[in-house]
Parts: C-alpha cells; structure tokens; sequence
C-alpha cells in the first residue's frame, strides 16, 4: 500500500509564498516518536508484523525495510538497552528510505516544526476527511493570487515598476490545470 500524492505544478508553493502553508507559521515542534512514521512502526513491533510501516516506502524499498525490522526484531529481545537501539536503527532506516522515496534528503532523526499543511494531511488521512486541508489550499492559492493580482494592477497603473502580466497568468494557468490533472498513480 503506498501513501495517495497531491502533485502540484513546479513552484506552486513559491507562487503562492505568503501563504498559511509557510513552514514557520503556526508549525509545533513534534518530538521524532509523535511523527505517523514512527507511530506505525512502534505498532509493528507492537504486532511484530512490518506491514504497518510499508505503506510509508516504495515497493522497490520493501526487501529493505522487511530486513531491517527482521534484524531489530531480533535483537529487542536482548534487553532495555538492546531494545532502544534495534529500535533507534530501525527508525533511522525507514525514516530515511521514506525520505529517499520523495525525494528528500535525510539528515537524522530530529524534533522540528512540522509543516502546517503536513500536519493536516496525516490529520486527513488519519480520519478521513479531506476538508481541512482543502481549506488550506484554498487559503493559501487565494492569497497568493490576490497578491499577484494587487502587484500587476499597481504595475499596469504606472505606480511601481515592470509589468508582471505574464507571470501572473502562467502561475493561473498552471494552477487552473490542477482540476485537470490526473494524480499520480491513475
């Protein structure tokens, strides 16, 4: 099973930049073990089944992380001490190859602010709705298209410099063609 992907068009996050979706607004510092990634995969030493943390890497990546749980599981049973590392090991690696399978670099497991609109996806995905995280989008695109719209109407008024007419309709048409686009995987 793998995690569903909204794909947006290159720059879609920088077009609309003062937007509630900025990683430093409203972000809460989660600790490494609240993160969903590491949820599923204290349940699947809970279970002793792996199958909860696969949803989260390729299937390409799965050999992998199905010896990397066979391993940690093995040697939990060897004490307190032995238990926290095989853990530890084993969270690094998934961490890491679910980080890899979207195309993001891996620098260690750390307790940092999570993105709004990440939060609300899991939160979506957790409970099944959607909403929350629509009305963030919407948010976030009517911002940065009402501040476009307000910086080319200046422009094309003669009261601030070059005229950004262009910009602004390839950044419309590129969002316009999101209702079109086909998710990934369809």
């Amino acid at each position: 099973m793998t995690i569903p992907t909204i794909v947006l068009p290159a720059g879609f996050l920088a077009w609309s930049s003062h937007s509630a979706v900025d990683t430093g607004r409203g972000a809460r510092a989660l600790r490494h073990d609240e993160r969903p990634v590491i949820a599923d995969a204290r349940k699947a030493f809970a279970a002793g089944d792996v199958t909860p943390t696969l949803k989260w890497v390729k299937p390409e990546a799965e050999t992998e992380i199905r010896a990397a749980f066979k391993q940690a599981s093995a040697v939990r049973g060897k004490g307190k001490d032995a238990r926290e590392l095989a853990e530890r090991h084993f969270f690094e690696n998934l961490v890491r190859i679910h980080r890899a399978g979207e195309g993001a670099s891996y620098t260690g497991l750390k307790d940092e602010p999570v993105e709004p609109i990440i939060a609300k996806t899991d939160a979506a995905l957790a409970d099944g709705s959607i909403d929350e995280v629509v009305k963030l989008l919407q948010n976030a695109v009517a911002e940065g298209v009402r501040h476009r719209f307000e910086r080319a109407s200046a422009a094309a008024a003669g009261r601030t410099g070059t005229w950004p007419r262009p910009r602004v309709r390839r950044g419309l048409r590129r969002l316009h063609s999101l209702r079109r686009a086909p998710a990934r995987g369809d």
